[in-house]
């Protein structure tokens, strides 16, 4: 039997500052476009404030209750059936900004696709628990692993939400490389995925856009270009600490939602690169903390579990800083914890509760 310990306090405190930064930052972005939007500089902050209360009690549940009850068949397949439904819903019911993300509820959103990621990482780690040693089994183990993946991947794709899309397919090759996938079959699998990654790209006319915004934004820089070169401006603003704490600029209608996507420009411009370096150093230490976890438990389903969290958070930062950076085309992509948002947050803070719940059992 597992040894008892307590949970990883590190990855608590971590996850604790981030989450504070986050809802400090909300507000420091939102609160004017807030004020003129709904008449209040505090609109935003008291949803994400709501939504954190939610994921703290989400957290405090995934810290309690046996992870290993997550592994029962009835459990991952019924998850893994309602979100599938959930995913396709959203073309029949949400048609705002000519996108189809959302499910509308009273007064509420919620984005399955942010559902998807934690239910895909839960039937991965139950589905080749048992597989380690048939990794090289396509009929038996390969491809049953990979379908559910493809059809959420296809969905997603569809909505149109490329960046999460992207996440899910960088997750599920982390899983598939720690169950001991040889290294050819990625291969094979990046070369593959190469053909559809460029109709996807460059068929649809905004994502070219942003490909081409990426390489040269100077050549638009009122069009294409804006979104980029204003971020960069932003985090060049701030210097080595910051214009100061509420005092941005770039966030006053410059900025693409700078309380969203964009909240790491504000922060760079604001806190500067004290402060970014500060932000990029908490999601090293969730980073460490997270592998050391998968390292240190000898259940399989654990590790897997730990693994498939942890690449969640780190890969969906990795890919929004570089993109505020201007090191890769926009995606889309929030910032874990930091970024508004009651569905990422809510889902996020409920996949650490369940990563501090393998801490605990971990030897």
């Amino acid at each position: 039997m597992a040894k008892r310990i307590s949970v990883d306090r590190w990855l608590f405190i971590v996850t604790l500052v981030l989450v504070f930064v986050g809802l400090v930052m909300v507000f420091s972005a939102s609160a004017v476009i807030a004020k003129e939007r709904y008449h209040s500089g505090y609109f935003f902050l008291f949803r994400q404030l709501g939504w954190a209360a939610a994921g703290f009690i989400a957290m405090l549940v995934g810290m309690k209750i046996d992870y290993k009850r997550l592994k029962h068949p009835a459990v991952v397949f019924s998850l893994l059936g309602v979100t599938t439904l959930m995913l396709i819903s959203v073309f029949l019911l949400d048609r705002a900004h000519n996108t189809h993300r959302w499910i509308h509820f009273s007064g509420f959103s919620f984005q399955p696709s942010e559902l998807a990621k934690p239910v895909l990482i839960l039937f991965l780690a139950f589905f080749l628990e048992s597989r380690t040693k048939c990794m090289d089994d396509w009929r038996n183990t390969l491809l049953p692993a990979v379908l559910p993946t493809l059809v959420f991947i296809g969905l997603i794709v569809f909505q149109p939400d490329l960046g999460t899309a992207i996440a899910c397919g960088a997750v599920t090759i982390c899983i598939l490389f720690v169950a001991g996938l040889e290294m050819k079959y990625l291969a094979y699998a990046f070369v593959g995925s190469l053909l559809p990654l460029y109709f996807l790209i460059f068929h649809v006319a905004y994502r070219r856009d942003r490909i081409l915004a990426f390489l040269d934004p100077y050549s638009d820089p009122q069009g294409r270009g804006f979104h980029i070169i204003q971020s960069l401006i932003a985090v060049s603003t701030g210097g080595l600490t910051g214009v100061g704490l509420m005092e941005g600029k770039e966030k006053l209608f410059y900025l693409p939602e700078p309380h969203t996507d964009f909240i790491f420009s504000v922060l760079g411009e604001e806190l500067g690169l004290v402060g970014c370096l500060c932000v990029v150093l908490l999601f090293a230490v969730f980073c460490w903390r997270g592998v050391c976890t998968a390292l240190r438990t000898q259940d399989v389903f654990g590790r897997f579990l730990a693994v498939g969290i942890t690449s969640m958070v780190v890969v969906q930062a990795f890919i929004n800083i570089s993109v505020v950076l201007g090191l890769m085309p926009t995606k889309g992509i929030p910032l874990p914890l930091i970024s508004y948002g009651g569905s990422s947050l809510f889902i996020t803070l409920g996949c650490v509760g369940v990563l501090l719940n393998v801490t605990k059992q971990a030897e």
